[in-house]
């Protein structure tokens, strides 16, 4: 019975994800270069650099928020000494429909425009090289991702000499600025009708017969469904665009900015209006100068020191510390369980348990980072523990884990006759049941991220395929060592205890924290589908038992009962499968936030920090295990939210129990491809990126050079007054 739900479960964990494409990227795909507005530069002087991209027929490339899938183009400078680069500035994307999604991008050619600022004392006559590395992700009807190289050389203009533009690129600039979504000129609001939003332009001047082709392109990734349709209407106090809220946010949004574009017929013809809404947008290339801190993209200095060797080493001394994580406690003590049996046979056969565990320890490891390395290279936003944001694999996982503790309870016997895969191969003498046992504990793995994990991973994912998998394969050879140290270790095996009478005990014992694991499962699918869902998932628990039941009742009746028990037993756990397919179409609305805490956005977190308000970032899952303990045990006491209130912090969190590219793009930003992350905005010039075990000391230290608010200031001198 339970070698069907797992084989269920360990293929929908592999095929969680997009199908990867191709990798293999034609030259003539994309043709991307460098240019520079000025003639020749001058020291101190900021000025427009031009990252030109040129796309085969039919293909494109994407915008900031790339809609429904894909991922914008990033730009790694590496720039001479005392130089610094500004953020992208981005034109207006146009709708891309494919199929059933729509995407926000570029399609032909398009000129990302940034502001390169040289320094003030740059010697004047000698040449300088300005350089970086380009991703992208470019596509038709499949997508392949795609790298350049990118190099130009500018003259330095001569001391006293003006630095005058290209006239070869005067007309590429202009076509350039010209794109860029302007200022709005009529205010703008966001506003609620039932489940939609209203975002609502006061332009008096408008009239429905000059308007034509409105369409809204938010910051946010996560804010709307960018398919839906968006339903205009133009009357005399202005114009009034309602969108579908997607549901992948916890509350609506309190603003949305974007850019919002359409076609207004005047006697002087048909003009292509294209405004930004909620924000300001960024100056145009070249205005101002920026500061070095915003300037490369860089990997934060751990990834960007680490080595394969010391990624291998720190993934080692992870996968080691993932054996006392409570995901993995309760397979691997069914097999030290197991061990107590073999304790009396040759040490050779021994051995071979351990390594039979630690072959489906690497092979579980390594199949699911070739898949994972497979769909992020087809440009999927996922990371470590993605195949969990599937409420079908958390489902399936929960009915897998509440089966083994029913066998290990006596609900039902696991016989030859039937090998079952969980608690039956887990527990059977075969070598088969020390692989699957490796199989399993990388399974229950998953949710969990143990310190040095994090770097390791996250460099490993931005490496060639056989450079990731070395790294992969180390983490699953630290998770794999104790029980290997201690089947090759005949001293520590001959100490076990003997089998006798109290193995029932104890294997009845270990049912509970497979009850308790299971339980823990389902709290987690209530974080991801809504309430018909989770009554879907209770149901298929009720159906396992009942299945466990019947097949057991079935063993010791006639072949007429047999044959029906055992058939009862086989449609309880169909029913099971359509109830477990049903689960990802009734996705949660979002997880409600406590008070004090704001759901992350990207658009919320760049208008903090362009604020200059300290912002704390933390990225967090429900299945992760950690995460839910740093929240507990740091950031949840009085003594942080204190600290948080009176500095002004901002607290954003950002939920990744559920697929959320913003969040995924943020973790990728920081060398991370997993939660938990935690990031800390105003301490310096740039985010502060704090441990992965937290404590409330560590939070409280790292809060301490922020400045205390005002009216904290005042209270405090107050105090001193009354002292």
């Amino acid at each position: 019975m339970t070698r069907l739900l797992a084989l269920l479960l360990i293929a929908i964990a592999g095929l969680s994800g997009a199908s990867a494409q191709g990798l293999k990227l034609p030259a003539d795909l994309v043709k991307a270069s460098l240019v520079a507005e000025p003639g020749a530069i001058r020291a101190g002087e900021p000025f427009a650099i031009g990252i030109r991209m040129a796309m085969r027929e039919h293909w494109h490339v994407y915008w900031r928020n790339p809609g429904d899938s894909g991922l914008p183009p990033e730009m790694a400078w590496t720039l001479p000494q005392g130089f610094s680069a500004g953020a992208i500035d981005w034109p207006t994307p146009s709708r891309i429909p494919v199929a059933h999604l729509v995407n926000f991008g570029f399609e032909n050619e398009v000129v990302l425009l940034a502001t390169v600022t040289p320094p003030a004392d740059l010697a004047p006559g000698k040449p300088v090289t300005l350089s970086g590395r380009l991703s992208y992700l470019v596509c038709e009807r499949e997508c392949v991702p795609g790298t350049a190289d990118l190099r130009l050389t500018v003259p330095v203009a001569p001391e006293g000499a003006s630095a005058a533009p290209n006239p070869q690129n005067r007309a590429l600039f202009a076509k350039a600025r010209a794109a860029l979504p302007k200022p709005s000129p009529w205010p703008s609001s966001l506003s609620r009708d039932g489940e939609r939003l209203v975002v609502s332009l006061e332009a008096s001047g408008l009239t429905p017969e000059a308007i034509r082709n409105v369409a809204f392109f938010p910051y946010a990734e996560t804010a709307v469904e960018h398919a839906a349709p968006q339903d205009v209407a133009v009357d005399g106090r202005g114009l009034r665009l309602t969108l579908t809220r997607a549901t992948i946010e916890a509350t609506p949004p309190a603003e949305l900015p974007g850019v919002l574009t359409f076609d207004e017929v005047t006697p002087e013809g048909t003009l292509a209006r294209s405004f930004a809404l909620g924000e300001a947008p960024p100056p145009p290339a070249s205005a101002v100068p920026v500061a070095a801190d915003a300037a490369v993209a860089t990997p934060p200095p751990a990834e960007a020191d680490l080595t394969l060797w010391g990624a291998a080493g720190l993934a080692f001394l992870g996968g080691i510390i993932l054996n006392l994580m409570p995901c993995v406690f309760p397979v691997l003590s069914i097999k030290v369980l197991s061990l107590v049996r073999h304790s009396g046979e040759p040490p050779a056969r021994v051995r071979l348990h351990g390594l039979a565990y630690t072959a489906g320890v690497l092979a579980m490891f390594l199949g699911l980072a070739g898949l994972l390395i497979a769909l992020k290279g087809a440009g999927a936003s996922i990371g470590w523990g993605y195949q969990l944001q599937s409420p079908l694999v958390v489902a399936g996982l929960a009915y897998l884990l509440f089966a083994m503790g029913l066998s290990l309870s006596g609900v039902f016997h696991l016989g030859g006759s039937v090998a079952g895969i969980g608690d039956g191969l887990t527990r059977k003498s075969g070598l088969s049941g020390s692989f699957f046992t490796g199989v399993l504990a990388t399974v229950v793995a998953t949710p969990c991220t143990a310190p040095f994990m994090g770097s390791a991973v996250g460099f490993a994912l931005t490496q060639p395929a056989g450079v990731a998998l070395t790294v992969f394969a180390s983490l699953g050879l630290g998770l794999a060592l104790p029980f290997l140290v201690l089947t090759t270790w005949p001293a520590a095996v001959r100490r076990l205890p003997r089998p006798g009478a109290w193995m029932d005990v104890l294997k009845g014992a270990f049912a509970f924290p497979l009850y308790a694991t299971a339980a823990w499962l389902i709290w987690v699918l209530a974080q991801q589908v809504g309430s018909t869902g989770l009554l879907s998932a209770l149901l298929g628990l009720v159906l396992v038992g009942f299945a466990a039941w019947a097949w057991e009742k079935a063993g010791a009746a006639a072949p007429t009962g047999r044959a029906i028990g055992r058939g009862a037993a086989v449609a309880a756990l169909v029913a099971v499968a359509a109830l477990t397919l049903g689960l990802d179409r009734d996705r949660a609305d979002g997880t409600a936030v406590a008070g004090g805490t704001e759901a992350f956005t990207q658009s919320r977190l760049d208008a903090l920090v362009a604020a200059g308000k300290p912002v704390f970032v933390n990225m967090t899952a429900a299945w992760c295990i950690t995460c839910q303990v740093n929240e507990r045990t740091a950031l949840r006491t009085d003594a942080v939210q204190a600290a948080f209130k009176a500095r002004g912090v901002t607290y954003l969190k950002g939920d990744w129990t559920n697929q959320n590219p913003e969040i995924t793009r943020l973790l990728e930003k920081h060398g991370r491809n997993g939660v938990p992350l935690y990031l800390l905005y105003g301490s310096g010039a740039g985010p502060a990126v704090l441990p992965q075990i937290l404590t409330q000391g560590a939070v409280l230290a790292a809060l301490e050079p922020l400045p205390l608010a005002v009216a904290d200031r005042s209270a405090a001198f107050d105090a001193t007054l009354t002292r």
